[in-house]
């Protein structure tokens, strides 16, 4: 008699999981949570942490960092390799235990009991090639307590609704990159978690597909999920975050809403004028540098009108003027200095070039 094959890892995991009350221990509802669970009221915050501290060896990754994630926002903590981000969010999330300091995860001094409630996309990606993809997204919301049958339904619509049905049956291996990254991203999100963190989730991304991720995080946040990523790209934090926590060397450098980073620095003028000199130079602010046939500087504290009127009884022949509010980048140089700013313009690009 032949001997039957020896089921692969996936079919083997994804039996394990066919009983979800064998993989969590006890019954959830489709929600994740327990039966007979009365919700707690929502904490003001999702996500706490104050005065964290970890080390390996005698290299401190988390340096006493405090951060307060609002329930419902678009948090973003930036900064380069090495800057301490993947090592907070999973002492944040109780993957790995403080030194020193406490936290808190949807009010619960115990992260990993909220674990059902976390939608958790590591910067190591990671799924079975051989487990076709709408199964491979039921599989994760398994994980976290959803039933199978729901967790599939779930997964067709959410591959249909983003043009993706046609890939519902292909196994992992036969997607993109691209596709097989929004496959964990559905997974990690099917069992409607109430925090979604993501690890630099737009790495190794084109800009097509970080468009579309771009698009799903607004989406959650419309719904009232808090979402909390790190990201080393500083455009992603510009445009989605509410609040940003800029990190290098294990510290929190900067931490509150992206206006206030970018009202640390002064706007910035730009004049063109038909004189290049004259007694109208004088009024000019001490900063000022001439760079491509104009005019640069801070913008005076006492406003753009009395160099305005300096200039036209100096008949300067002003051509242009412009007064541009500096950009998160301009901030984060200030904040966190050029060669940290450097580090992540060159981890961007060689990520585009591979």
């Amino acid at each position: 008699m032949a001997q039957a094959a020896k089921p692969s890892r996936a079919a083997s995991a994804f039996r394990r999981c066919s009983n979800v009350s064998i993989c969590t221990g006890t019954a959830p509802d489709y929600q994740g949570r327990m039966i007979g669970d009365t919700p707690a009221p929502a904490p003001a915050y999702a996500v706490e942490g104050h005065g964290l501290v970890k080390t390996f060896g005698s290299f401190r990754a988390v340096d006493g960092i405090d951060i307060a994630v609002p329930a419902g926002a678009i948090y973003g903590v930036l900064g380069p390799n090495g800057a301490g981000k993947t090592t907070l969010l999973r002492t944040l999330l109780g993957i790995v235990d403080p030194d020193e300091g406490h936290r808190s995860l949807l009010g619960d001094p115990v992260p990993l009991r909220q674990a059902r409630a976390i939608g958790y996309l590591p910067e190591e990606r990671g799924l079975y090639p051989s487990m076709k993809a709408f199964e491979a997204i039921a599989f994760m919301g398994a994980l976290r307590g959803l039933p199978l049958r729901v967790g599939r339904e779930r997964a067709r619509t959410m591959l249909e609704g983003h043009g993706m049905g046609a890939s519902a049956e292909k196994p992992i291996r036969q997607l993109s990159k691209g596709m097989a990254q929004t496959v964990q991203l559905f997974g990690t999100i099917v069992h409607e978690p109430r925090l979604i963190v993501l690890d630099e989730p737009f790495s190794g991304l084109d800009a097509i597909n970080q468009e579309k991720l771009e698009a799903l995080i607004r989406e959650q946040a419309r719904k009232g999920v808090t979402v909390l990523f790190s990201t080393h790209v500083i455009a992603h934090a510009e445009r989605l975050c509410e609040r940003i926590a800029i990190v290098a060397g294990g510290r929190i450098r900067f931490e509150g809403s992206v206006s206030e980073a970018r009202d640390r620095l002064r706007p910035q003028v730009r004049l063109r004028t038909r004189s290049s000199d004259g007694a109208w130079r004088r009024a000019l602010p001490e900063d000022t540098v001439a760079q491509e046939g104009a005019w640069h500087f801070a913008l005076p504290e006492g406003g753009i009108e009395p160099l305005l009127r300096a200039l036209l009884d100096g008949q300067a022949g002003i051509e242009s003027l412009s007064i541009e509010r500096p950009g998160l980048h301009d901030a984060f140089v200030a904040i966190a200095g050029a060669a940290a700013a450097r580090q992540m313009e060159e981890q961007q690009a060689g990520e585009q070039g591979a």
